[in-house]
């Protein structure tokens, strides 16, 4: 598969680089976040002020203009397109039974923040105790079962604060 990168600096200009193009670039890093780039015999001075790795987002400074930098390979497009993108898969809203049950215990309230994978509760299905876990970090916003409770598949359980 071709290794190649989709570029975009503020917003505004796109462009692909492939790997066979980034190997010709003479690349030397000079302190922790700078470095010198020689291309077509012409150097650049580049600086990169902030970088968001899991985002894949960079302001980089280069002769005192600063230019805000995103990277993506293909699968990065790929998932994008999908509608799979880990910013998107993080925006639940709410909880629902994933299986008809009984709540067995409730590890939260309404009002209370959890962290991604915190256990919010025990749901008991077929005779096995299956713990379900919050998705995201968030802020309860209100419960609709109590202890005891028996729930259908898909029935609104817990819902997160916006």
């Amino acid at each position: 598969m071709d290794k190649s990168y989709k570029v975009k600096v503020n917003n505004t200009i796109d462009f692909n680089i492939t790997k066979d193009e980034l190997s010709n670039l003479d690349v030397h890093q000079t302190s922790e976040n700078s470095y010198h780039i020689l291309q077509n015999n012409k150097s650049v001075k580049a600086e990169i002020t902030e970088a968001d790795f899991s985002n894949k987002t960079y302001q980089v400074s280069i002769r005192n203009h600063s230019y805000k930098v995103s990277i993506s390979n293909k699968l990065d497009i790929l998932i994008k397109d999908m509608g799979l993108s880990a910013k998107t898969a993080k925006q639940i809203d709410f909880i629902k039974a994933p299986m008809p049950g009984l709540i067995l215990e409730l590890h939260v309230e309404a009002g209370q923040e959890v962290k991604e994978n915190d256990t919010l509760f025990i749901l008991e299905a077929m005779k096995m105790e299956n713990s379900i876990s919050s998705p995201r970090l968030g802020i309860i916003k209100s419960i609709s079962v109590k202890n005891g409770d028996a729930v259908e598949k898909n029935q609104l359980l817990i819902e997160f604060e916006n």
